[in-house]
């Protein structure tokens, strides 16, 4: 049987043109290396799930990589990985210090990639000062955290920082939509922005969801099963509340919130879920802001066509309560 690899392992971008959502950090970096102006220090900070040890490992194949050799070639790039979770001790930062010291055998550098270097105890951070403040020529260090406040301000002043981004969701239907095209998946436009919206802004997650839907669907993945699998509010549910709001159906409204909470759903998620609908439709009265409804097609056509049911006065005053 052949093994499964996930699809966030399967489809990890191999070059800078393939990293989703990210193109600030993928253009500075490549200007950069073209220009040889290449800092020996970098802190890549960001939510989970957005590329940071991703872009990483791209560009410590790219800098290694010599004239008439493959980026893919295990020789062309020298790269060490430090977890700094269950490596934040400051003994584990001094064997790191004495690796340093050794020039690369192959390539042209040495990267350290620190992952959640956030977790560094204090001791830790303070034996890695100097060797971050003056690095050998060959030597090149990339930190990743999720968290940057908890950085100590002497290692950030010694690091060029980039911030990663959360995903916007039309970047990630776009990629899943060409991950289901590769796998031969069928998968609606619709079901691809409720997983980007649950994501909230992770790649990772999106990824992780999706697979997991394949998985429960054999294929074919319905929006049905997509709700009933992710556990999420159905949008039909918030065009049909607004509708019984309408027209004063306060029974029918009763009826469809007691429904929804027999679900397992909170009270909390329907009130913010339908203060965003309710928001959508204020975004669907103007063509000018229009362009700020991040949906599917047929999503957008319903919430342009409940829109010419309602007026500014109504969705503020429902917006307030």
């Amino acid at each position: 049987m052949e093994q499964f690899v996930v699809s966030a392992r399967k489809y990890r971008p191999n070059t800078f043109d393939e990293v989703v959502g990210q193109s600030h950090v993928a253009e500075t970096l490549m200007h950069e290396i073209t220009q040889n102006k290449l800092a020996q220090a970098f802190l890549f900070t960001g939510p989970r799930g957005v590329g940071k040890t991703t872009c990483a490992r791209i560009l410590a194949k790219v800098i290694n990589t010599q004239e008439g050799q493959s980026e893919q070639s295990d020789f062309a790039f020298n790269v060490f990985e430090l977890d700094a979770a269950s490596n934040n001790h400051v003994d584990d930062i001094r064997n790191l210090i004495d690796q340093v010291r050794i020039p690369p055998q192959v390539g042209q550098y040495k990267v350290y990639i620190i992952d959640e270097v956030h977790m560094l105890s204090t001791a830790a951070f303070n034996a890695f000062l100097k060797t971050l403040e003056e690095p050998p020529s060959y030597a090149i260090f990339i930190l990743a955290t999720t968290e940057r406040h908890k950085i100590l301000p002497t290692i950030l002043s010694r690091c060029q920082v980039f911030n990663f981004k959360r995903i916007q969701v039309k970047d990630m239907v776009e990629h899943m939509r060409h991950i289901a095209t590769q796998e031969k998946v069928e998968i609606g436009d619709e079901v691809l922005h409720l997983i980007a919206e649950k994501a909230d802004g992770g790649l990772r997650d999106a990824l992780s969801m999706f697979d997991q839907l394949v998985s429960f669907s054999s294929g074919q993945v319905s929006l049905e099963k997509a709700v009933e699998m992710l556990s999420v509010l159905d949008i039909k549910s918030f065009f049909d509340l607004l509708d019984f709001a309408l027209a004063g159906d306060v029974k029918s409204s009763l009826l469809l919130v007691n429904d929804i909470l027999k679900q397992g759903f909170d009270g909390s998620l329907i009130i913010g879920g339908f203060a965003d609908h309710v928001r959508n439709l204020m975004v669907s009265l103007s063509k000018e802001t229009l362009q700020l409804l991040d949906v599917a097609d047929t999503v957008k056509d319903r919430y342009l066509e409940q829109s010419k049911k309602v007026d500014v006065a109504f969705l503020l005053n429902a917006l307030d309560l």
